[in-house]
């Protein structure tokens, strides 16, 4: 009976053990990443308390959503009573699809490396106090459905590496400082005006071969 309980005790281990190295070079990359967003963060209300850089995976925090192979696809962190800033390292999380970072008040640019997350659905940064220029990388988000990035202070003109994105159905940047004209083509030609309104150095939409597009924005 002892030999059994032994043999039993060491089956669990080296279970527990082959559970533990799932994936874990990206599980602790990828833990890396968002633990260098936990310290960017003011959090007074202790929401990332549970983000622990010991962990084997972070996919025992709250607010993290991971797939059946341990990859994080969710960050949801929308009105967190949150500030600070966002970091690059964002952009190694490959296999995220959300990023709900809305109604806090984050401050700093939004980071080019986010440009990376080619599995990305939805970019919500919305009701913040982001500023700087919407990185041109953006573009490079082919699965991108969602790009609400309204209620900031954004500047400088809409790239127009946005308008390649086929999947795109909802922008709003509406309530910055942005500058130049609305695009009209790819995506942009279906999505509705008032989503760029209150943004007083934004023109209406560009008159293709008439104007170019980054006009006022000097």
């Amino acid at each position: 009976m002892a030999s059994q309980a032994w043999l039993w005790n060491l089956c669990a281990s080296l279970l527990a053990l082959a559970l533990a190295m799932a994936h874990p070079a990206s599980a602790n990359s990828e833990g890396d990443a968002l633990y260098s967003l936990r310290r960017s963060l003011y959090d007074p209300d202790n929401v990332l308390q549970s983000w622990d850089p010991t962990l084997v995976n972070p996919c025992t925090w709250f607010h993290i959503t991971c797939n059946q192979d341990n990859r994080v696809t969710r960050v949801d962190l929308g009105n967190s009573n949150l500030s600070g800033h966002l970091v690059p390292e964002l952009g190694r999380l490959e296999h995220l699809q959300y990023l709900e970072l809305y109604k806090n008040s984050i401050e700093g640019t939004i980071p080019a490396e986010l440009g990376s997350l080619k599995s990305l659905i939805s970019l919500d940064l919305y009701n913040n106090n982001i500023s700087g220029s919407i990185p041109a990388s953006l573009g490079k988000l082919k699965s991108l459905v969602f790009l609400r990035l309204n209620d900031n202070k954004l500047t400088g003109p809409i790239p127009r590496e946005l308008v390649g994105i086929s999947s795109l159905k909802v922008v709003d940047v509406s309530n910055n400082n942005l500058c130049g004209t609305i695009p009209t083509t790819g995506a942009f030609e279906h999505i509705p005006l008032n989503n760029f309104e209150n943004n007083p150095r934004l023109e209406g939409p560009e008159l293709l071969g008439l104007a170019t597009y980054d006009t006022n924005c000097s």
